[in-house]
């Protein structure tokens, strides 16, 4: 882990990109350790051998929350990305997310992947109640949306990306050409990279921008406006997590970082600033996690 010093800064942006990232707050927080890297298989497969934990992805859908569907579409899996075929001129909006019965963290893609020879690679199909779950063993949580921010920007405070202003297909895993029709893998990889593959930003972290989007402990509320001027700010109550984007979900965690499918025409929130909600019941093909360790009671 690095140890973060703490410190005040400006959460949020009210200059760029999305209307959910505004309401730019002056904050401040105790200090606290975090992860270098993303949690790798590795790690989440000691986690699993010790425990015998079964994820999220890998029961199958509950019968009192999906009451009309037939067992066979009950099967356990999570959702998978699927790039648009060759020739294909238009796409719907993310009818490039399929569910993928057997797909979860030891098959990323489906039962037919493997994680053999990934060891090193960030674990994906986790759900927020697995993170947790991993979290409580390791004797370490989750970070709030403010910790992972700070710690993303790496003391450059007001900087557009984890290592200055101008974007770089070299400095971390994000999609480079048009999605979702083709990526030239300019920085090296189609989809995920091993942790620590490219370089880390000020406090010696990696890929707090790209590879694979990450769990934090916050509800999600669009902008900032319940944390300005506090200390250690933990974010809206779950009675107030909404997104107007997603109105038939349930409440909604915000995850952070971006991933290997933001890419500038599309998303692009591989910025610390950038935020985006995410059920707690659901896990991809790129979301994963890294952890934190408080230092201060209080936080």
């Amino acid at each position: 882990m690095v140890l973060i010093p703490g410190g005040s800064f400006t959460i949020g942006s009210n200059h760029l990109n999305y209307p959910e990232e505004r309401s730019a707050a002056h904050v401040h927080l105790d200090r606290f350790c975090i992860d270098q890297t993303e949690v790798a298989n590795a790690q989440f497969a000691a986690f699993v051998a010790a425990t015998g934990y079964v994820t999220v992805a890998e029961r199958p859908l509950s019968k009192v929350q999906f009451p009309d569907l037939p067992d066979q579409q009950r099967l356990p899996g999570s959702l998978v990305f699927e790039m648009a075929k060759p020739g294909t001129k238009v796409v719907p909006e993310l009818s490039w997310w399929h569910w993928q019965t057997g797909a979860n963290w030891r098959h990323p893609f489906g039962e037919k992947s493997t994680i053999v020879g990934k060891e090193n690679y960030p674990v994906v199909h986790i759900a927020y109640e697995d993170a947790l779950a991993y979290a409580k063993w390791s004797g370490k949580s989750l970070p709030t949306e403010a910790q992972w921010e700070f710690a993303a920007q790496g003391g450059l405070n007001n900087a557009i990306y984890t290592w200055g202003n101008q974007y770089s297909a070299k400095k971390a895993n994000t999609w480079q050409g048009i999605f979702p029709f083709f990526n030239t893998k300019a920085d090296g990889y189609i989809d995920s990279a091993p942790v620590g593959s490219f370089p880390p930003n000020g406090y010696g972290l990696y890929d707090m921008s790209g590879n694979v989007w990450e769990w934090t402990s916050d509800w999600y509320a669009a902008g900032h406006a319940s944390k300005v001027h506090q200390s250690n700010p933990k974010g809206p109550d779950q009675a107030q997590s909404f997104d107007r984007h997603k109105p038939h979900e349930p409440a909604l965690h915000v995850i952070k970082g971006g991933s290997y499918l933001c890419a500038l025409n599309y998303c692009s929130r591989f910025r610390p600033a950038a935020r985006e909600s995410e059920a707690s019941d659901t896990g991809t093909t790129h979301i994963g996690f890294r952890l934190v360790k408080n230092l201060i009671s209080k936080i």
